[in-house]
C-alpha cells in the first residue's frame, strides 16, 4: 500500500502538510504515517532531572501524534500509523524509509514566511537526489480550500 510520511511538530505548517498527504492518500488507497521527532538534548542535566526531561519531551510528542491522528479519522476516516522517536530527524526519516519499503513520499511542510523549516532545507538541499522517493514539499500559507483543490 502506498503511504505518505508526514512529520508533526507545533508548526502550523505540519498540520497542512498532515492534510494534504491524507487527502492524497483517501484518493490513491493509501494510507499516513504519522512521525513525531524528539530531539537529543543539547545537554546532560542531571540523573533524575534528565529523565524528566525527555519523559516530558516524549509525552509531548505522542500528545501531537494522537491530537494528529484524532483529527486525521475525524476528516478521512483514516487510521494512521503512528511513530514516535528520539534522535536526529534527518537520520530518523532514511531508516523508516529503509524499514517500510511501502513509503511511497515523504510529504514536509514548508513555514508560511521565513525559513522553510530544518527538515525541509535539508531534505531538499544536496543530497535530495539520493532518496528513495519523492518529497513533497506543502507551501504553509495554502489554505484548507487551496489544498482541498490542489489534492
Amino acid at each position: 500500500m502506498r503511504t505518505y510520511l508526514v512529520v508533526i511538530d507545533d508548526s502550523p505548517e505540519a498540520g497542512i502538510a498532515l492534510r494534504f498527504a491524507a487527502r492524497r492518500a483517501v484518493k490513491t488507497g493509501g494510507g499516513v504515517e504519522i512521525l513525531s521527532l524528539v530531539p537529543t538534548p543539547e545537554f546532560m542535566a542531571f540523573g533524575g532531572v534528565q529523565a524528566t526531561i525527555e519523559e516530558e519531551a516524549m509525552l509531548h510528542a505522542e500528545g501531537l501524534v494522537a491530537a494528529a491522528a484524532g483529527t486525521l479519522i475525524e476528516e478521512s476516516g483514516l487510521r494512521p500509523s503512528i511513530t514516535v522517536r528520539q534522535g536526529d530527524g534527518p537520520k530518523i526519516i532514511r531508516e523508516m524509509m529503509a524499514e517500510q519499503p511501502d513509503i511511497a513520499a515523504l510529504v514536509l511542510g514548508a513555514a508560511a514566511t521565513g525559513a522553510p523549516g530544518p527538515l525541509v532545507t535539508h531534505f531538499a538541499g544536496a543530497d535530495a537526489g539520493t532518496l528513495p522517493v519523492p518529497v513533497m514539499i506543502i507551501p504553509g500559507s495554502l489554505t484548507r480550500e487551496d489544498i482541498d483543490r490542489l489534492s
